[in-house]
């Protein structure tokens, strides 16, 4: 399709954009999860504690496994594709399940 209406657009910008929100995004949810055991085991282990901290670990490496798969999607496609609404509902689910989880930690 081509006109006046069509914009051209580099189309490594805004994949490497993508990619490294991914990145960051990763490493915010790792700092996240070791604070989150370190939290949960400083006074002693607990059976909640422990609980918490696997719940911690498990939703870490979910969302790392599912940045990871989007990662290696924006590098590989010719084009940049749209998340699944399946693999995005995961990403947040993760993220709110990450963020009850500090809460009940801190709290």
């Amino acid at each position: 399709m081509s006109g006046a209406g069509r914009h051209e657009r580099d189309p490594g910008l805004q994949p490497e954009r993508t990619r490294l929100a991914w990145r960051r995004t990763t490493l915010s949810s790792t700092v996240a999860a070791v604070l989150a055991v370190k939290t949960a085991l400083h006074g002693g282990a607990t059976a909640a504690g422990i609980v918490a901290c696997a719940l911690c670990c498990a939703l870490w490496l979910a969302f790392l496994l599912l940045a990871h798969r989007r990662i290696r999607t924006l590098t590989t496609a010719p084009e940049p594709v749209a998340l699944p609404a399946r693999q995005a509902a995961v990403a947040v689910l993760c993220a709110v399940a990450t963020a009850v989880c500090a809460a009940a930690l801190v709290v």
